[in-house]
């Protein structure tokens, strides 16, 4: 870590206010505080993160510094690799900052096959901690074992249940799974007897059924397994229950059965409850569900198929709950494997909990549909982020907290008639489609940075980089902070929609700053008052219609000097 990315994560804490989820400050000015192991563990446990000793929270983390940095710094070397299981090892620091000595630690995230990383002296189920905001949470035994299980590939799926036999599964759901496989699969499938299909398939194991078949193609599945079902709730209120009114809820559903099923009735009961709107597409406008049914699937698939079922969650149900701001599904079990909140959607990622099962719903057809329950082939949450997009609505938010995951979706459209109306107003030209939606997700109040920015146009990274660059440039939004918490939210002018030219035309300021000869891009910043990332947009202009010119070659330079053109002189002898 550099002295600047230290001296940004200060400016972040301290405007926060607290702790963050990634960085954690002690005062430490004599000795290790007590809580170090715990705060290395939940770290190592979630995404990695910053120990910074030396700072006081209390005192709005003023730097105190620490007596004794090489002690100190010895202290939690041997701590991490001594006092904890497995190892860590962090790379430590001192900081000279603001007059004081500070120990900074970066944690490195465990690899999941390594997890979890607990304190020797309390012992794994006592000892294991995860991060939660800005505090260290100690892991359930639900979590440390989900955690355990995550080392290898799970196979609670392929177990067989000990009530269920062949009588338990749906026979035309098995027949026409049997012929699928025969039909699509001839090498491995053709010729065989429909029992030897389903053994091969692991539907059956011996003469019982596997949990995964009974999931997948069973009659009843809820005979064996009560809970393993799918509740669906309607709130009347963004906080739940109506209290004024007494009205606990809209809508109250239990959905049983097979997996094909309880989709097949969780989707009719959202379009039960879900009313039209009035979306503007182009010049015109379109009448569109709150949430577009692709995405609804996916999420509600997703969570059916990656869900924990080790015997710890059975007695846990996947949940869909309706409120009139936004609709979220919920299932036991947080991602699987090498996958993180970050890499949701991106291509070539996919890690699955329960393999078997996911490969049986590639063969099984949600009833009515005609289609299978899912591909099987990672493209689930690209999915639902593309039916969304495609609606002009909120990318979704997703979840991860071990113990479960959770996908919601904010109930939006980014483009009605007013947000139109307000980039209309805007006066900017050349803004391309996906910046006029980080500017709508801005203006909506979402958390605008470059991932919610890629997932909701699509770009990579570099593109979505340039284009919010380009937005600061313009004096639309304003860039807070730096490095990982770089976020964006609307300049005061841009969400008043003040006219273009008293907002954004600074030609003539930089011009003017060039009259008495030429500068470099510091100088003219200070003139003008103008951000970096707007001054560069403005010189560019200058430069393209002729006005200004460079001094060199070295546009990259930070000491390339600028001066205005002849033609500049001549437009202004005219005026």
């Amino acid at each position: 870590m550099t002295d600047e990315e230290l001296a940004e994560i200060v400016r972040h804490l301290r405007k926060l206010g607290a702790d963050d989820v990634e960085v954690e400050a002690k005062r430490a000015a004599t000795k290790l505080p007590k809580s170090v192991r715990e705060t290395v563990s939940a770290f190592a446990n979630t995404r990695g993160g910053v120990l910074v000793l030396g700072l006081d929270e209390a005192a709005g983390f003023a730097a105190v510094g620490v007596e004794d940095a090489a002690k100190l710094s010895a202290d939690l070397g041997a701590l991490c690799g001594e006092d904890l299981e497995p190892p860590i090892r962090p790379v430590i620091r001192v900081h000279r900052f603001e007059g004081a000595d500070l120990v900074v630690a970066e944690v490195p995230a465990l690899e999941p096959e390594r997890r979890p990383c607990f304190a020797k002296g309390a012992g794994m189920t006592q000892g294991s901690y995860l991060r939660v905001g800005d505090g260290d949470r100690k892991l359930s035994s639900y979590e440390v074992q989900l955690m355990l299980s995550s080392r290898g590939q799970p196979r609670y799926d392929e177990e067989p249940v000990p009530t269920a036999g062949i009588e338990s599964l749906d026979t035309k759901a098995v027949d026409e799974f049997a012929a699928r496989l025969r039909d699509r699969r001839p090498h491995a499938f053709a010729g065989l007897a429909t029992e030897e299909v389903l053994r091969r398939a692991k539907v059956l194991a011996g003469d019982r059924v596997t949990l995964g078949g009974l999931l997948a193609l069973g009659a009843y599945p809820q005979e064996h397994f009560p809970q393993l079902l799918v509740t669906f709730v309607h709130y009347p209120t963004p906080d739940g229950a109506d209290v004024a009114s007494g009205e606990r809820f809209l809508d109250n559903v239990p959905f049983e059965g097979a997996i094909p099923v309880m989709v097949g009735d969780a989707l009719a009961a959202l379009r039960r409850n879900m009313s039209r709107r009035a979306t503007v597409r182009g010049a015109g406008r379109v009448d569109t569900w709150e949430y577009p049914e692709a995405a609804l699937r996916e999420a509600i698939v997703n969570a059916l198929a990656h869900r924990d079922y080790s015997p710890a969650a059975r007695g846990t149900q996947v949940q869909v709950e309706m409120y009139p701001d936004r609709l979220l599904v919920r299932n036991p079990g947080g991602l699987f494997g090498p996958v993180t909140e970050d890499d949701l959607g991106e291509e070539g990622l996919s890690s699955t909990r329960n393999a078997t099962l996911l490969r049986l719903l590639e063969d099984v057809v949600i009833p009515g549909t005609g289609r299978t329950v899912c591909e099987n082939r990672g493209s689930g949450i690209r999915t639902m982020i593309t039916a969304l997009r495609q609606a002009s609505l909120s990318p979704p938010r997703f979840a991860d907290k071990v113990s479960f995951f959770q996908v919601t979706f904010p109930n939006h459209a980014l483009f009605g008639p007013d947000i139109v109306d307000w980039i209309r107003r805007l006066g900017e030209r050349g803004l391309t489609d996906s910046q006029c939606l980080g500017l709508a997700m801005a203006k909506n109040g979402d958390v605008l940075d470059n991932k919610a920015y890629r997932s909701a146009s699509g770009l990579d990274s570099r593109r979505a980089t340039a284009e919010l660059g380009d937005l600061v440039g313009r004096g639309l939004l304003a860039q807070l902070g730096g490095s990982r918490w770089t976020r964006y939210e609307l300049t005061p002018e841009a969400a008043s929609a003040a006219s273009a030219p008293s907002r954004a035309d600074r030609r003539a300021d930089v011009l003017a700053a060039l009259a008495d000869g030429d500068r470099n891009r510091t100088e003219i910043a200070a003139v003008t008052g103008l951000s970096d990332k707007a001054l560069a947009r403005w010189l560019r202009i200058l430069r393209k219609e002729g006005l200004v010119e460079l001094i060199g070659t070295a546009v990259r330079s930070p000491n390339v000097r600028y001066r205005r053109t002849g033609k500049a002189l001549l437009d202004e002898d005219r005026r």
